[in-house]
């Protein structure tokens, strides 16, 4: 995990490769940008607070999918029912992912890594899901191209602890070729009945304070 190519390049090769690819999907970014401003309105970009390496807390931007429409009661409608036509083109087509870029380029992502999930799952994990956290969330990750959202929560840790423990450069290059296969066939986008995916509750008997799941990496 420690590796030279964890410790020496890999957040090198995330600031540049991100840079460049900001820069070159700029005109994308732009006309995605004015489809969910007509669309939805505003904010364009969904903004939310996400753990990052250590747990340590960021705003992760993506771009907006979902209306604000509620209940009569004042309470949010099922994703299901927010999501739009263009938030679901963007999401299968993970075009809603590409603001992330920004995420990497500022150093709190980088291109591979877990997914950013939920700050309220850190009291969730087991001491061993919660090794997620000791690299960088990545905009895509070895457990999306492993079956992505179509898999229980628990094989997507494990599929993120085995990358904590066998980061490298081969493994990031065949991930991210393998996501671009999976991004043209559209797979595992949303869990079975679900818009997206269940939200993870955890092991009850089994849940460690963040502290104790999260400890520093020497």
């Amino acid at each position: 995990m420690n590796g030279p190519y964890q410790k020496c390049l890999k957040r090198p090769l995330d600031m540049i490769v991100g840079a460049l690819l900001l820069i070159a999907l700029s005109p994308l970014l732009l006309c995605i940008a004015i489809l969910v401003k007509v669309n939805l309105g505003r904010p364009v970009l969904f903004r939310q607070r996400r753990p990052g390496r250590e747990g340590e807390p960021f705003f992760l931007y993506k771009f907006r999918t979902m209306t604000d429409e509620r209940t009569t009661t004042g309470e949010m409608l099922p994703d299901s029912a927010r999501l739009t036509r263009l938030g679901n083109f963007l999401r299968h087509s993970s075009m809603d992912e590409l603001p992330e870029l920004l995420n990497v380029v500022r150093g709190e992502m980088s291109l591979i890594g877990p997914r950013p999930l939920l700050m309220e799952y850190l009291e969730r994990y087991t001491p061993d899901q919660a090794r997620r956290h000791y690299v960088r969330p990545g905009i895509t990750g070895w457990a999306q191209v492993n079956g992505r959202n179509a898999i229980s929560w628990e094989e997507k840790f494990r599929y993120d602890v085995w990358y904590v423990d066998h980061c490298g450069l081969l493994l990031d290059v065949r991930i991210l070729a393998s996501t671009a296969i999976k991004i043209l066939w559209r797979d595992g986008i949303s869990a079975r009945g679900c818009a997206t995916i269940p939200a993870f509750t955890g092991v009850e008997e089994t849940r460690p304070r963040p502290e104790r799941a999260l400890p520093k990496n020497s």
